[in-house]
Formats: C-alpha cells, structure tokens, sequence
C-alpha cells in the first residue's frame, strides 16, 4: 500500500518524483502529495484523488527552485481522505513521508507531545512532530532519529526532509524502502519501478537502519556503526511497466501467462533440485491471503491426492492470532506476490520464532518474505502492475504443482508430468478465444449478484473466479461449494440469477451437475465451465481443454479472470486499480 519515492541530485526533482508516483499508482492509494527543498525553504504540495490532480495542482503553483524532494502516494488507514491527512506530514523542522501503521500513536501523544497542535488525524504527522522534538532537544538528527524509531510501535517506511539540512533520509522496518544508486543522484523509493526509468542500481535497507543521502554519497548505518552494503542491479526494464499496446495492464499481464509460465516451467523442470522435497514433513501449512491463499488451496487438493502429506490452508491475518501446535516435522508454506504482505510476514514470522521451517512462494526476490524464509522459490512473473493478479497466481499454483510433483517422485508415487509443457500451447488457445467470452458477459454485466459453484479444486477455482469479479467489475459474488447449496443458500437463488459452475474433476462431475439442475430449476442461468460437454445441463458452456487433474486448474482460471476483465470492461469499471484495494497490502 502506498507508495514513497525521493530524489537528491543534480536535477530538478519536480518530474522525476511525478513519474515515480506514477508508477507506484498500482500499489493503491487516494491522495497524493510532494515536498521540494532547497537550502532556503521547503514547499509542499498535497491534493486528493489522483496524482493528475496532483499534477495539475503541480503546473499551476509557483515552485521553489531545488535538488531535492520527496513525494508520496497515501492509502487512508488514520483520517479520513482529506487534505490535511495526505502525505508529507510537516512539523516545524521535519517533513516526512511514512508507509505503514504505527500502532501507539496515543501513548506517543500523551507521553511526549501533549501540548502540540494536530493538524491531520494521522499517525504520520505523530512521527513528524516527535522527530522534530527530538531534533531540537539532541541537536543531532542521528540522536533524534534513533530517540524517535525507539519509541515507534508498528511498521513505517520513512522518508524525511530536515529544513536546515541539506540532505535526504530513510529508514524502514517491516514496510519495504529501497535506495537507488544513480550517476550523481540518489532515490529512495517503494519499490524499484519507480526508478528503473534513472537507474538499475540499489541498495536494500533492513530494519532500523538510518540511510543518509547527500548530494555526493550514500550513507548507511545502525546504532553510529556505518554498514557496508551491496549495490545490486536489477533486471528491470521499463517497457515492463508498460502497457504496451493493451487498454490495461491486466489485460496485458492474462495475456503474458504462457510466456512466464515456459519460463518459470523451464527453470524448475530442468533442475528439479532447486524445488524443496516435502516428503520429510508431515503436515504443511499454506499460509497466505487473498488469490494467494486460493492458489494454496488447490496446492492443498494436489499435495494430498498425489504426495501423501496433510496439508491446511490458513488465512494469514487469522493464522498470526491462532494457537497453533507444531510438530518438528511441520513445515510452513507462505505464498505472497509482492512478499511484502504484512499478516503473511506476520505468520512467517511466528514460524520463525517456533524454529519451524518456512518456505516462501514469491515474485519479489528482494522483498521481506524471501528474506526472512528458511527456504525460498521464486516465480518468475516480471512486474506485474494491476491491482489484481493474474499471472503471478498462475505461477503460484504452478510451483505447488511442481513441490507435489518433486514429493511425489520422491516417495516412489505415481505422478503423469507429461502433459505439462503442453500448457502454454493450451493457454494461447484459450486467449484467441477472447470474442467468446466478450460475448459471454453481456449475460451477467448488469447483475449485481452472482454465485460460482464446485467441488474440491473446482471449489477452489471458483473462490478465486468469484474474488476478480468483486476485485475489478464491483459486482456481489460468492463461492460455494455446490453440495452446501441446498443448506440454506439456494433460498436466494432467483430467476435469470447468473450462477457460473465449474465442472472438471471427472470423480464428482455427476454429483455438481446435479446441483447445476437444482439451482436451474430455480430459475438461475447457469454458465458451465468445463473440460468436457454439458450443453444440455447449462444455459452456456465453455470448455477448456481437458488434462490431468494436476494441471487442469491452469487452463480454468485464465478464463475465469477474462470473464471478470471484460465484464469490468462492459460496466466501466476502473480495472487495473479498482477502488479501495491495493497491490501490496502492507498494513494489518
């Protein structure tokens, strides 16, 4: 959530801080704002809504002449969206911009600021004003700001501009902060999209450590003791965060899933070693939210059926709460796209602190997750922009397929991997059917509610069917599982109500099928997508191409997320950053 990007160096910072909000657009967000210094005087600029808004805002004011600024992009967790709650937060000598959620702002109030005078109602403005009365007791800002992140509970990403001094800081735990390293330059952002367009090098911060940039170095240290730390590159390019030639990037990113899927497939099944065998556990938690955790839950299906090992799906933001009882033959399985996820870090974490073995599943090789994990496998999906994932859920469930394929050799249990590299053929079939399922949404773009059924992986599937019609179309959707229908739900079922059955597991088939007629009977329209032909069961029919169970799931979510894209695109909706949601949710 949210998004930081700061500048020091030769150029005027204005645009270059523009240009990386922009690019941190898809982390999600609802009002924006930018800070420019000079030696004389620091002027901020803040507007709710869009970061055109902003720009706008930018054009008509007269700005200060400066080489150095900070901008930031806020996502309403303390106040509501208002002006004086947008992001950076100023306090006399100090303003800064914060990722993250402090959680003892009031103690922190009542203990060392109870005369000041609030203008925001955001825990931002409370490090500001601490910060600054630290810097005027210490006079030394390295003294204030360790007096100051020694009083913070909670998470924060910080940027942080001093008016009598001529450099920028940073400083991060448990929220995500790089540094760019540019040709007499510096940056410090959310992520490296935001700079890729300046530079491919960069430093990561760990916790706690205080970054100062200046217009001739970098600076990084902990507790008065400078660190060393190692400049890497990235393999980013900008035309990845692109849309090339598609009206959306999640329109972009469906149709890249047989690309990343032959490249992720490649780097796995040529060298199945770098993939961790399971068969040592006896129970594993897949731990994860959202379209992560629905990933888990078909890994869930295919790891018990075919591996043998007791596997239970848990929501992270539950899991982190829960007693758990451990075994040391349990391993832990945390599934996230950005890694960055607050309660997945959060279970990782408590795994950690149990000496439990945890295994990450992640796109950002960077990102906390992977660097806290024992064990680690990387998906390899590039950026991926729109708020709803597509192809990096496709890759999650192909490195469960995969971890079920490695344990299942393993343990001298049969497993058919022949048809595997026969997917991405598959996927690029599905996508030159796209006029299809145009066709296919004007059945239920103008509904408001809408159920998915089916059994087992099928249920799983319509979890995550159900999830990207609510994400991007704003439409009422739920998953059941078909046989719990008659259980009270079917009460609501009315006439013309679109019900979308999936139907692909050959054991159970003829057990849905008869809910497909339960719920006809009730005057539903039933859209079935299947691997196999049932015209006469349903109203509409879209088969895929049908394969083993193992893979089958790969070939039925792809048009379950075109049916969400093109339904978002009848109503006219905001597809690639839906209201209220964010890419990386890194506040609890």
């Amino acid at each position: 959530m949210c998004g930081i990007i700061g500048y020091i160096g030769k150029n005027n910072p204005k645009d270059i801080l523009l240009n990386g909000l922009k690019k941190l657009e898809y982390r999600g967000y609802d009002s924006a704002g930018i800070a420019l210094k000079n030696d004389n005087s620091v002027q901020v600029i803040k507007s709710v809504g869009k970061i055109s808004a902003l720009e706008e805002k930018l054009n008509r004011e007269e700005l200060i002449s400066a080489n150095m600024g900070i901008a930031h992009t806020r996502w309403a967790t303390h106040g509501n969206v208002t002006l004086e709650n947008a992001h950076p937060q100023v306090a006399n000598k100090i303003t800064l911009v914060h990722n993250g959620i402090i959680e003892n702002t009031k103690e922190l109030k009542e203990k060392f600021l109870p005369t000041y005078q609030f203008k925001s109602a955001t825990d931002t403005e409370v490090i500001a004003a601490l910060l600054d009365k630290f810097y005027e007791e210490e006079k030394d800002i390295f003294m204030a700001l360790s007096k100051t992140l020694n009083n913070l509970k909670g998470s924060y990403a910080l940027g942080i501009l001093v008016s009598d001094i001529n450099k920028l800081y940073a400083v991060r735990k448990n929220s995500p902060l790089i540094v760019g390293i540019g040709k007499n330059e510096y940056f410090i952002a959310s992520d490296i999209s935001a700079i890729i367009n300046y530079t491919n090098k960069y430093m990561l911060l760990n916790d706690d450590e205080i970054c100062e940039l200046s217009y001739e170095s970098v600076e990084v240290s902990k507790d008065g003791v400078i660190i060393d730390k190692e400049v890497k590159t990235s393999d980013l390019i900008d035309e990845d965060t692109t849309k090339g030639s598609y009206e959306h990037f999640m329109l972009k990113e469906i149709m890249e899933e047989d690309k990343v899927f032959e490249k992720t497939l490649d780097k796995y099944l040529n060298n199945m070693d770098l993939l961790l065998d399971l068969k040592n556990y006896n129970e594993i938690h897949i731990v994860a939210c959202g379209s992560a955790m629905y990933a888990g839950m078909i890994g869930k299906s295919l790891l018990e059926e075919y591996a043998d090992i007791k596997v239970s799906v848990e929501c992270a933001s539950e899991y982190r709460y829960k007693k758990i009882f451990y075994t040391d033959k349990t391993l832990v399985i945390l599934i996230s796209q950005s890694g960055e996820t607050a309660d997945t870090i959060a279970a990782l974490r408590k795994a950690n602190d149990a000496s439990i073995d945890t295994l990450a599943i992640v796109n950002v090789k960077t990102s906390t997750i992977a660097r806290l994990a024992k064990y680690k496998l990387f998906i390899e999906a590039g950026v991926e922009v729109a708020v709803a994932t597509t192809k990096a859920y496709l890759l999650q469930v192909l490195l469960l397929v995969l971890l079920t394929i490695k344990t299942a050799k393993s343990k001298g249990l049969a497993v058919d991997v022949s048809e595997i590299k026969e997917i991405p053929k598959y996927l690029r079939e599905i996508f030159t059917r796209k006029d299809e399922f145009r066709g296919i949404v004007k059945e239920i773009a103008h509904s408001e509610d809408i159920f998915f059924i089916g059994r087992q992986i099928d249920y799983a599937m319509s979890l995550e069917g159900s999830l990207k019609l609510k994400e991007v179309a704003y439409i009422h959707s739920e998953a059941y599982q078909a046989g719990e229908l008659k259980h009270g739900t079917i009460s609501l079922i009315e006439e013309n109500m679109p019900v979308i059955a999936i139907v692909t597991d050959d054991d159970i088939k003829d057990k849905t099928l008869s809910n497909i007629i339960e719920v006809k009977s009730r005057g539903a329209k039933v859209i079935l997508i299947t691997n196999d032909n049932f015209l006469e069961k349903s109203d509409i029919n879209i088969v895929v191409p049908k394969v083993n169970k193992l893979y089958q799931s790969m070939l039925v979510v792809p048009v379950l997320q075109l049916i969400a894209y093109y339904t978002a695109m009848m109503r006219g909706c905001e597809i690639d950053k839906p209201k209220n949601l964010a890419k990386s949710v890194t506040v609890e």
